[in-house]
């Protein structure tokens, strides 16, 4: 023995062993029986017992039969907890240590006892063999607390037994799987739980198992899918989330069971559920007067397993990495993903500590399962010396603080939403909803609530009860309903809006397209903040009402409101998009919906932060621009790598986005004008890039179940719809500069490189800058562009009623037409202005460098941007006409027609 250890040794004998005995009457008990034990343990006390150590010992056992197994579990069973005890007592081990220890032992228990049974039953009764001729393997499952690897030291054991098919054992002895499997769980369970002259191993625990005590012990996979298909309960999904298999297969079990714990959409029922649970624990802890339990008690640790489980069974089926067992890790992952403060997590942690540290020392007393704080003096004593306090009142006193800041957190998570004490108005609202109301108390209410057409909102909403789409809700979805819209009602008429009925209808749209998803009935009532902003969002028009409806998946970017107030991250957006689509690399369907939920969901997020943040509209086309770039620069390489996975090098192949697209001026429904060009001279490239140009094309204008990606516009093509699809860069500058048209020039103006190989986009910006800065005749120039400009109008039907922002003399066109004129009339000269800047920015510069005065750049950046605050709006009202009253558009429209005249008439 080292010096070191000698020395540690001679000091738990002299003084430490006496503070042992005194914490855990067991341990001494143990070693008075047993002298051996207490001087292998004091001998192996510098180390805690590892996993290898157990196997090792183990297999060097003499186990010949049933009995000796059993001695040889127990045995060590005695020197692994004795190890732990005098470890953790004299401070040489941590929390950590202790459970994970413990856990170790169940494993390696268990697998032993699953090997020596397994091989004794199959000796007699032959393997059990599958309906495809393969021998079958027990999957033995932890829960609880060996699921998450946190057994305490007189922890029973939670187990799910489960094998893969029905079939028969091979030998002459031949009995189904069935019982093959229950005899050879009903011996692991007896090896590990019967109580023997040299006690247990661990209890075992079996209520966990389909149907309870009434189920049987060992069941196929076939049968516990039906059962957790039909039959499985809230309380269950929350037991699996610990699930853990230990022993045998182990894929296929886990296919079964995660759709059952994790759905697929954000899952605010599980709140309802946890709370359900733990009221029924609450009313169990009361009944049996068990209020200073630590583990279900007050501020106990099953509340903080609650808080982290609960996020896990709400948003664990969309974020896989949210499916940890263990405690202490979900709560570390839960900050860093903004889900509980940092406050919380550290006041969390260290009550989790302390609070499992406390039961260990409640445990080490007497070797018994309690969570009970003591009565006598004696055992006080015990407690609060060996958790290292000088008196019993300091450690109770820390013990109150921990409860309380776990009792805080835990109804943070779990409070109720609802409170009827609390607004007489909205419980007048509850009576009206459930039509307790007469008809003139009914729309006196409405009208007191500030909707302007009582008696039409209530036809509505008894139109809504009566409809076949709530009558034929699920009774759990009609409960979450009726919760819900007397909260909804409320709330509209208390968001000051004019409108209020207007937007009451469009909420009752969004919510008959989504209620038969119980979760998101459940998660705008449990989240205020989530409805408050749904309920703007609808206000602001039916354009987002409509979106919604048509991708409801997007109600889930309602939780996180900071979202709707910060710009988007695109590096964030370009992870999340690029860890998608490879985890479906093998799908292309669902690698073409992952693309456009992306799209939707980000769509929806600027509408958001146009509609309740703060941003200006060029920002806002910056955003949907670069949002756009991403998605076809994604587009390029997933369709060559399906089309050609063959190939390594990325194609010699570019995108070039034109119109609004390219001048960075999109809106919500843009479509993109785009051209494709390559740059490849080997043989047959050509066919090859007009395929690839093709399937881009399908990819991003295909309607999937997830919508379409983008309308796309090939028009701007050379030669338009009858040239080739795709161009060789050669090809393209060859015909820009011997035979396009003026209005092709004024198109390039605003042109870019958006995607694809950046060598061709920097050819294809030196082409456009060759022909931004040739010189050219004016005057010939004005006459083109004013034939241009007449003929579009000569197609344009004018409304002497409306103004149409974009077509009408005045409108965008002429001040587009204008910006191009400038651009390719002086580009030559100052190239300054061949700068693809947007509109506002190149009259900014055509007054900063003294070609425009700076009073007219001033009145036309003033239009420019009114009519596209303007566009916007009547594209969330879904006005796709973008006509508007003249008297919105004040004076712009003449001002603009005078300077277009005081330009192209002089």
């Amino acid at each position: 023995m080292s010096t070191s250890n000698q020395s540690l040794l001679n000091q738990l004998l002299s003084k430490d062993l006496t503070y042992t005995y005194h914490c855990s009457p067991f341990i001494k008990r143990l070693f008075e029986a047993d002298k051996a034990l207490e001087q292998f343990s004091l001998q192996h006390i510098s180390h805690p017992f590892s996993r290898q150590e157990m196997e090792s010992w183990l297999d060097g056992r003499q186990i010949s039969d049933e009995i000796s197994l059993n001695k040889s579990l127990r045995i060590l069973r005695q020197q692994v907890i004795a190890n732990i005890i005098l470890r953790d007592l004299n401070k040489l081990a941590d929390l950590d240590e202790v459970l994970k220890s413990v856990t170790a032992l169940a494993e390696i228990t268990l697998i032993h006892a699953h090997q020596f049974h397994f091989n004794a039953l199959k000796s007699i009764h032959g393997a059990p063999i599958g309906l495809r001729g393969e021998e079958q393997q027990l999957s033995i499952v932890g829960m609880g607390k060996l699921g998450g690897e946190e057994l305490n030291v007189s922890s029973d054991i939670d187990l799910i037994f489960a094998y893969p098919e029905e079939g028969d054992t091979e030998s002459k002895e031949s009995i189904s799987n069935q019982s093959f499997f229950i005899k050879l769980c009903k011996k692991i369970i007896s090896s590990l739980n019967d109580v023997t002259e040299d006690g247990f191993v661990f209890r075992v625990d079996m209520q966990l198992r389909p149907f309870g005590s009434e189920g049987q012990i060992a069941c196929s996979y076939q049968m516990l899918e039906d059962y957790y298909q039909k039959y499985g309960r809230e309380w269950e999904r929350y037991a699996w989330v610990k699930g853990r298999v230990i022993v045998g297969p182990q894929i296929e079990l886990t296919k079964i069971i995660e759709p059952f714990v994790y759905r697929k959409y954000l899952d605010y029922g599980a709140l309802n559920s946890m709370r359900d649970l733990k009221t029924q624990i609450q009313n169990d802890v009361n009944k049996k007067g068990i209020q200073e339990n630590i583990k279900v008690g007050r501020g106990g640790i099953r509340k903080i397993e609650f808080i982290a489980q609960v996020y896990q069974l709400i948003r664990g089926g969309q974020d896989k990495t949210l499916r940890l067992k263990s405690l202490l890790p979900t709560l570390a992952l839960l900050e860093t993903k903004n889900l509980l403060s940092k406050n919380g997590v550290k006041s969390l942690t260290e009550a989790y500590k302390f609070l499992r540290n406390l039961e260990h020392r409640l445990q080490y007393m007497e070797d018994m399962q309690t969570q009970e704080l003591p009565k006598t003096d004696e055992a006080k004593l015990r407690v609060f010396q060996s958790m290292n306090y000088q008196d019993w009142n300091m450690f109770y006193q820390d013990l109150e603080i921990h409860r309380a800041n776990v009792e805080f957190y835990f109804n943070e998570v779990f409070k109720e939403t609802i409170k009827d004490e609390d607004s007489p108005q909205l419980n007048l609202t509850k009576v009206l909803w459930n039509s307790a109301l007469t008809l003139e108390d009914a729309f006196k209410h409405l009208e007191d609530l500030g909707f302007k057409l009582p008696d039409e909102t209530y036809k509505i909403l008894q139109g809504l009860k009566g409809s076949s789409r709530y009558l034929h809700l699920p009774e759990v979805s009609r409960q979450r309903f009726d919760l819900l819209m007397p909260l909804i009602i409320h709330e509209v008429s208390s968001a000051s809006d004019p409108n209020s009925d207007s937007t009451l209808i469009r909420i009752i749209s969004i919510l008959e397209s989504i209620c038969r998803r119980a979760s998101y009935l459940a998660m705008l009532t449990e989240n205020p903040s989530a409805l408050k902003i749904l309920i703007k969002l609808s206000k602001a028009g039916p354009w987002l009402t409509q979106y919604l409806i048509q991708h409801p998946i997007l109600i889930d970017e309602l939780l996180d409101i900071n979202h709707f107030y910060t710009k988007p991250d695109f590096v964030a957006i370009k992870e999340k998009l690029h860890k998608d689509l490879l985890e479906a690399k093998d799908d292309i369907e669902q690698q073409m919906n992952i693309m456009r939920n992306i799209k939707h969901a980000n769509i929806f997020k600027l509408a958001a932060l146009e509609v309740i943040g703060d941003v200006s509209v060029e920002n806002l086309s910056d955003y949907l621009t670069e949002l756009a770039d991403l998605l076809i620069g994604e587009t390029l390489l997933l369709v060559w790598r399906h089309m050609y996975p063959e190939q390594n090098d990325p194609p010699k192949f570019a995108v070039i986005a034109y119109g609004k697209f390219g001048g960075k001026e999109m809106s919500y429904t843009s479509d993109l004008d785009i051209v494709f060009i390559y740059d490849d001279k080997r043989d047959g490239m050509a066919e090859k890039y007009a395929r690839f140009a093709q399937r881009i094309n399908s990819w991003l204008n295909t309607y999937t179940s997830s919508g379409v990606l983008y309308e796309i516009d090939l028009a701007l093509r050379p030669d338009g719809a009858s040239g080739l699809l795709v161009s060789s860069i050669d090809a393209f500058k060859d015909y820009q500069s011997k035979r396009a048209w003026t209005w092709e020039h004024q198109a390039i103006t605003r042109a870019r490189f958006c995607a694809g190989d950046e060598s061709i986009g920097n050819q294809f910006e030196k082409a456009r800058l060759d022909i931004l800065e040739t010189q050219r005749d004016i005057k010939q120039l004005k006459i083109d562009v004013l034939d241009m400009r007449e003929k579009m109008l000569e197609k344009h039907k004018v409304d002497h009623e409306l103004f149409d922002l974009k077509k009408d003399r005045g409108g965008i066109i002429d001040i587009e037409f204008i910006v191009q004129y400038f651009v390719l009339a002086f580009g030559s000269s100052n190239k300054a202005l061949t700068q693809n800047i947007g509109n506002i920015g190149l009259l900014n510069l055509f007054s900063e460098q003294n070609l425009m005065e700076a009073l007219t750049a001033k009145k036309l950046i003033s239009a420019y941007r009114l009519y596209r605050e303007l566009q916007h709006q009547l594209g969330l009202e879904t006005k796709l006409d973008g006509k508007i009253k003249y008297s919105e558009v004040v004076d712009h429209p003449a001002e603009v027609v005078s300077i277009w005249k005081s330009i192209f008439n002089s």
